[in-house]
């Protein structure tokens, strides 16, 4: 292996039944760089990092590792990391019923028999060190998933490792959060480790990375310096072809329906939200921003009912009604896609099938079950508007990317037809390309009298959809934004200083 080289993957390539996730696919890690794997959802970023870590077995190709001669098979996680791989994945796969530090020391072989002041010492100096907000003896469960994800990358930093992977670590944090793990990826640069970067935030790639490795349909299309790709260049090898400008994808506002309002609440409170007032109109598209925690997600959980209601009043087509429960809103033709896909979306081990069919089978009722052809006629007409790549109906949902699920989990929405439709953070964590098919079905939906509430942690994404902005802050609403006022600026000062 060349020299400076602490990790070179050679020909890789691995199948699944009906799919090829990786063919022949090279990369290469050096010592004390910030390598970005892009790519769309699909493209093998997620199968390759798994066959680097030794969770999935390649079928072919090499992988050499500093300091080892010759080709290394790694067959766990744990063999990875007891050469120097250590990696975060996208999903947070730790354990919210133990603390903070049995989470970071877990599994740690001279922690078997615990020395439990000694650990709770050493994460609290590794937190301290890192400004993780958290204490060691704090339930996982009661951080926010920010927090939750700060501490999983806490445990990776902790060992001595000469290979660190971050698989889409930033899609929970706020932006001073994501500036500190830049501080520390900085950090661990300058000692010489190779950090692989996952991310589909264009602009952080930019920010912080030395090079490229741009996968497309399991094939590599290139290794590229950050200086000579351009960010326009990137997406056009990501996709495969030229891109429309993102920025273009809303068209003029059109004039919103000032009839009766599809949905209106006044003073809807829930466990987690604060009273608010609210109203959407038939066609349009508005959504609730703010910073992490600033009680967006809260809000269009209160109107779903997904969370316990405690107060308020609400009308649907201008007719009281009560909605204390998800189901209560299906009934009155709102549809709800939850922040938390893996969660709370997906039923990971049913199919594709049964994930688009389940809210109109619940509101049919379990036992006037779908027949086999009318469960096939749905999955199929989704299947294919929305252009979901799968293998075949039949195949869990769980093995597709995590863009795909989402579109699996909007075809279980839009297979009811829905007045209203709530989706929350969409786009969060899959490729650009997917994120542009979605924004053009909501402003098609929209088109069709659809009223649609988008939430977004990327204001940009907000201003290319939403013809008004509700802005939050500390579970408030501070300000309400719409024509003119929509610009990045704005939304900026009225977050930080309320409505002007």
């Amino acid at each position: 292996m060349e020299n400076g080289v602490v990790l070179s993957m050679r020909n890789i390539s691995k199948s699944f039944p009906g799919v090829k996730a990786l063919q022949n696919v090279d990369f290469t890690l050096r010592k004390g760089e910030i390598h970005a794997l892009m790519g769309e959802n699909g493209a093998g970023k997620s199968t390759l990092i798994k066959v680097i870590t030794g969770v999935y077995p390649r079928d072919a190709g090499q992988c050499f590792v500093e300091g080892i001669d010759g080709d290394v098979v790694i067959h766990s996680p744990e063999e990875a990391q007891e050469r120097g791989i250590s990696t975060v994945y996208q999903e947070i796969t730790l354990c919210p019923n133990l603390t903070v530090a049995e989470n970071m020391y877990i599994g740690r072989g001279k922690y078997n028999f615990v020395k439990w002041k000694d650990m709770e010492k050493k994460a609290g100096a590794l937190l301290d060190s890192l400004n993780i907000p958290a204490r060691p003896k704090q339930q996982l469960g009661s951080c926010s998933l920010a927090v939750q994800q700060m501490v999983a990358i806490a445990r990776a930093v902790d060992t001595d490792c000469k290979v660190l992977i971050l698989d889409e670590p930033t899609s929970s944090l706020d932006d001073k959060e994501v500036a500190m793990l830049f501080k520390l990826m900085r950090d661990l640069k300058a000692r010489g480790v190779g950090i692989l970067f996952v991310t589909h935030f264009l602009e952080q790639v930019y920010e912080v990375c030395d090079r490229i490795t741009v996968l497309r349909n399991g094939e590599l299309v290139g290794e590229y310096e950050i200086e000579k790709l351009p960010q326009v260049e990137l997406v056009a090898k990501m996709m495969g072809k030229e891109l429309e400008g993102l920025s273009e994808i809303k068209s003029s506002d059109k004039a919103v329906d000032s009839g009766t309002p599809v949905y209106q609440a006044q003073g809807l409170s829930s466990s987690d939200a604060k009273p608010f007032d609210f109203k959407i109109a038939r066609g349009e598209v508005n959504g609730f921003t703010g910073l992490l925690g600033s009680g967006r997600s809260e809000s269009v959980r209160a109107i779903f009912g997904a969370d316990r209601v405690t107060g308020g009043h609400v009308t649907v087509e201008g007719k009281p009604v009560k909605i204390n429960k998800p189901f209560d809103a299906m009934k009155h033709g709102i549809g709800y896609l939850p922040e938390d896909r893996k969660r709370d979306g997906i039923i990971a081990d049913l199919s594709v099938r049964d994930n688009i069919i389940l809210a109109l089978q619940v509101m049919k009722g379990f036992f006037k079950p779908f027949s086999a052809a009318e469960k096939e006629k749905f999955a199929d007409e989704y299947i294919k508007a929305l252009d979901i790549k799968t293998a075949s109906a039949d195949t869990p949902i769980k093995s597709l990317s995590g863009g795909n699920q989402q579109k699996v989990i909007l075809a279980r929405w839009l297979l009811t037809h829905p007045n209203y439709l709530i989706l929350d953070e969409p786009t969060r964590g899959i490729d650009i390309g997917t994120k542009t098919e979605i924004q053009r079905l909501v402003l098609k939906l929209a088109d069709d009298g659809v009223s649609v509430t988008f939430i977004s942690s990327e204001i940009e994404e907000m201003l290319r959809t939403c013809s008004r902005l509700i802005v939050m802050r500390d579970r408030n609403i501070v300000g309400e934004l719409r024509g003119g006022q929509l610009t990045q600026d704005q939304v900026m000062r009225t977050i930080a200083g309320g409505a002007e």
